[in-house]
């Protein structure tokens, strides 16, 4: 699965993205607004068995986002369950390098697109460190708005920080 897009394309994780799925993730820049599961240091191994194993982890959509035939970021869905069924909580992340080149708002604009017109979803959701600015930047040029401020509610590297909670409803 392709979806081609002006900045870069999103795609399924292959296995001869391994190296550049661990080189590009492997950043403690990233790792810092990602959650505790996102791996550091992101190995070789650890590249493999997301590709083979990760990726395709049921209740979840996960693409490649490449860029001149390199893998250098992620983006993806996790689908919510029970009364929720009608919510997905996006996620993703970018190699440093390709920052700053509109490749992120352009991914996720075209994954919740995506996600609206194959999916049987009312609403999808991004929790978000308050320190990520550039993450809240990305979701209000897609088009997503703020919903809620859960204060205190992200601990990481021993600091807590609200987590802001920015959602688009299909209309």
């Amino acid at each position: 699965m392709i979806i081609q897009l002006k900045t870069c394309s999103l795609r399924t994780w292959q296995e001869g993205d391994v190296q550049s799925l661990s080189y590009h993730a492997n950043n403690l820049n990233i790792w810092n607004n990602m959650r505790d599961v996102f791996p550091h240091p992101y190995t070789i191994e650890k590249a493999a068995s997301w590709i083979q194993e990760g990726s395709k982890i049921k209740g979840t959509f996960n693409l490649a986002i490449e860029v001149e035939g390199k893998a250098v970021g992620g983006i993806g869905l996790i689908f919510k369950e029970d009364v929720y069924r009608r919510t997905a909580e996006i996620g993703y992340w970018l190699g440093e390098e390709y920052r700053g080149r509109g490749i992120m708002t352009e991914a996720v604009k075209a994954l919740t697109e995506y996600a609206f017109t194959n999916f049987d979803l009312a609403r999808i959701y991004a929790s978000v460190f308050d320190s990520n600015i550039a993450s809240v930047r990305v979701l209000e040029k897609a088009g997503y708005r703020f919903e809620a401020r859960l204060r205190k509610n992200i601990t990481k590297n021993g600091q807590t920080f609200d987590d802001l909670i920015y959602s688009i409803i299909r209309e």
